[in-house]
């Protein structure tokens, strides 16, 4: 006869403990089933953990508990009553086993009618928990899944005017902090399918917004603590505006939704290099001040860098740094 198994937590957020605990109770039966219990008042929305899960493991079916029940049984008198009904009504019958890491499963193993299979208790194998991941993400980066690790990053957008070092200075501080840093989309595309400016086409900016995002959310995954982004949408959405005279409505909604927790800003105190894929010199003027303007509507966190390399480097070093405190 085929066995089932269920796994009860909140995953608030899913670690490489829960992980474990996972790929355990598959391997023992036909049919895992895992519910994701969440609160409305916890930081992570539960439908965002249960995403999580699924992604992790697509062979596994997830539910989602969203009833505000009591979380300790000295809160209620009642509270294995409470919690066997609330699983009943989404998870009808069964399973054969229950797994956990707690002790509490073994009176909630009773009440299914299920076997508890108790896993790593004393979190050994795995030494970390949900609330420590909470309080110090960064501390535990190595217990992080990629799509909860894209959740916690910092991420840091290096913006400004033509030919004033952000390239440079993105590779480097990636480099300084061991982490990934998103090189600009738009100049790969133009390489290789234009070679200069001269080719673009109006519909070629929400390729480049929409490509920019892509590839930053997918090195977020990968990112040691930091993701270093050379440029963003909101870039896209000048250079859009000075090419054409409009720019698209996707692009600006884009742009607005994107959220960095440091900006940085490069002055124009840096001597201009030609380059294929340059405009105007004149222009970087106005580009700045546009940047400045909006930095300040967002009431984003951001710094200004002026200087030589070596001055942007440390001040831009110390601004991430600050992150952290």
């Amino acid at each position: 006869m085929k066995t089932s198994g269920l796994i009860l937590g909140k995953f608030y957020p899913p670690h490489k403990g829960h992980q474990h605990l996972i790929e355990y109770a598959r391997e023992r039966v036909d049919s895992l089933t895992i519910i994701v219990g969440s609160l409305c008042r916890e930081a992570i929305p539960g439908e965002l953990r249960c995403r999580w899960l699924k992604e992790l493991y697509d062979d596994v079916e997830i539910l989602h508990l969203t009833d505000e029940n009591p979380q300790e049984p000295h809160e209620h008198p009642d509270f294995w009553n409470i919690w066997t009904a609330s699983l009943r009504r989404i998870y009808s019958s069964g399973p054969d086993y229950l797994f956990s890491s707690e002790t509490y499963g073994d009176r909630l193993a009773r009440c299914l009618g299920a076997e508890h299979v108790l896993v790593d208790l004393s979190r050994i194998t795995v030494p970390v928990s949900g609330t420590a991941v909470r309080e110090r993400p960064y501390e535990n980066w190595e217990f992080l899944p990629p799509p909860v690790k894209a959740y916690y990053v910092k991420r840091v957008v290096i913006v400004g005017a033509e030919s004033t070092g952000k390239t440079t200075l993105a590779e480097k501080l990636a480099a300084r902090f061991n982490t990934l840093w998103v090189p600009e989309f738009a100049r790969g595309y133009i390489d290789d399918h234009y070679g200069s400016l001269g080719g673009i086409k109006d519909d070629d900016f929400s390729v480049f917004a929409f490509g920019q995002v892509a590839s930053e959310d997918r090195m977020a995954r990968e990112a040691n603590r930091i993701l270093i982004c050379d440029t963003d949408a909101r870039t896209t959405s000048y250079f859009s505006d000075i090419f054409t005279g409009r720019c698209d409505s996707s692009i600006l909604r884009l742009a607005e939704e994107r959220k960095y927790h440091l900006y940085l800003l490069t002055g124009n105190d840096f001597p201009w290099v030609e380059d294929s894929q340059r405009i105007d010199e004149k222009l970087r003027e106005a580009f700045f001040q546009r940047w400045v303007k909006d930095l300040e509507r967002m009431k984003a966190n951001y710094v200004i860098l002026n200087g030589s390399f070596e001055e942007r480097f440390h001040k831009a070093e110390s601004a991430i740094n600050a992150l952290f405190r």
